[in-house]
């Protein structure tokens, strides 16, 4: 019955995360919601969620706790732990006893304060999409008890989830940038039409020679197109600087 509850809050918690991958979704509530569910389905007493910044920089993006947090961010400042050493080799390290002296040895300070802060075992777990690795999920426990496979293997799987929100949310970023960038093209491009239509029409000219002639102007004097277009067509720039093309006359064309 137990495993078969477990199994059922494990189905809701994806389906839950699942609905909460909509374009505008919190990402730093998603993995806070991530690790306090870490907690719920495996038996460990913390779960914090280590993130890279642009910079390759491991934060502190979530945590189940406050205690948590402030040893992740004791570990980053000092640079030593399972998390880190995980997110480096984007290699799990799983069960470690903090009392022994092999870890004492391996992290001096983070293994010493996280004994000072109750926690005497703790894992980490890569945040991984094939060969990329964007950051680490650590576990703590207060007891010295072992998870054993399927655990480390459904905390893999949260580890997943989490990392897939994250790459789906910088995707979502960068294709907003690019959205706002082909807008932006799509506006100056009309701007650009408008003026074309209101040089031909000043000139007398064809489109085509009226922008030819904007366009050598805003060149020679190394503006932007879509910035001398919306200069024109707001008003703030007099058009009559803009030298007009030359008219071909009859005889220019022949021998």
């Amino acid at each position: 019955m137990i495993a078969m509850a477990r199994e059922r809050r494990l189905a809701e918690i994806f389906v839950e995360v699942a609905d909460s991958l909509v374009e505008d979704f919190d990402v730093i509530d998603l993995l806070h919601r991530l690790s306090a569910r870490c907690v719920e389905l495996l038996d460990v007493s913390a779960a914090g969620i280590l993130l890279a910044d642009a910079h390759g920089e491991l934060q502190v993006i979530a945590a189940s706790d406050e205690h948590t947090r402030l040893l992740e961010l004791f570990a980053l400042q000092h640079d030593q732990g399972p998390c880190v050493e995980c997110y480096r080799t984007g290699t799990a390290r799983t069960n470690i006893d903090l009392t022994r002296p092999e870890s004492a040895a391996d992290w001096p300070r983070f293994a010493a304060r996280a004994r000072e802060t109750g926690y005497v075992a703790t894992h980490a777990i890569p945040l991984r999409l094939r060969s990329r690795v964007v950051g680490a999920l650590n576990l703590f426990q207060t007891s010295p008890h072992v998870l054993d496979r399927g655990d480390i293997a459904l905390a893999q799987a949260l580890a997943d989830v989490a990392t897939i929100a994250i790459l789906q949310q910088r995707t979502l970023e960068q294709s907003h940038v690019e959205n706002s960038q082909l807008e932006s093209a799509l506006t100056s491009r009309i701007l650009i039409e408008q003026v074309k239509g209101v040089l031909a029409e000043r000139w007398n000219t064809s489109v085509d020679d009226a922008f030819a002639a904007f366009r050598t102007y805003a060149r020679a004097r190394h503006l932007r197109l879509s910035e001398l277009a919306t200069q024109i067509i707001s008003g703030g720039f007099d058009t009559a600087v803009i030298p007009p093309p030359v008219p071909v006359r009859t005889g220019d064309h022949c021998g």
